[in-house]
């Protein structure tokens, strides 16, 4: 019987689980779709009357549908690292599936919307207590950046180590540069943790 010779260098990539979360209507979607190297699953619904006084939808004019499970994609960094991709639900009524959602997640992205900066707090919150490293992604809708990043860092009382990163969740370009910074958190985070009296 035959096998593989793993002395070949032919190893498996290391496969990064990362969740792209934050509130309702900020974007995760839209950024999950725009990097993905696959074609991205989705589990949108349209929204309904029957949503109206549950879903707060003050300042999504025009949002038609909302992710009611998950968003999954996948972007390979280099031969070595696969990040594979899991954008959480956004509503309030959908916030138990994150408990499953970060099981063996290495980090996260916290999309914002400057807008409405107060539905990212739960996302914030989330990760910090489960001390899973995570960056803010701050989502500049049609290039408007209203507020200086110093500013929306005191709004959201965020961590000095925590990188924050101005994009346009539709450009791929800017969706990956969000995801690098994570990746670079990663490893300075695991490098600290690997250095002695760190």
């Amino acid at each position: 019987m035959g096998y593989a010779n793993s002395d070949h260098g032919d190893t498996a990539p290391l496969a990064v689980k990362i969740l792209v979360a934050g509130g309702f209507g900020v974007g995760k979607t839209t950024l999950v779709g725009a990097v993905s190297e696959v074609a991205p699953l989705r589990t949108e619904e349209y929204l309904t009357h029957a949503s109206v006084g549950v879903d707060d939808l003050d300042g999504l004019n025009g949002k038609t549908s909302t992710t009611v499970a998950l968003d999954f994609g996948r972007i390979t960094i280099s031969r070595e690292v696969v990040l594979y991709l899991f954008g959480t639900p956004g509503q309030e009524r959908f916030w138990f599936m994150w408990n499953d959602l970060v099981n063996g997640a290495m980090g996260a992205v916290v999309l914002v919307d400057t807008r409405r900066l107060d539905v990212s707090f739960a996302s914030i919150d989330f990760f910090e207590s489960r001390r899973i490293p995570f960056v803010v992604g701050v989502n500049c809708f049609h290039g408007v950046r209203d507020r200086a990043p110093e500013e929306i860092r005191k709004a959201l009382d965020l961590d000095p180590q925590v990188p924050l990163v101005l994009c346009d969740a539709r450009d791929r370009r800017a969706s990956r540069d969000v995801l690098l910074a994570l990746v670079d958190h990663l490893m300075a985070a695991h490098s600290r943790q690997a250095t002695p009296g760190s």
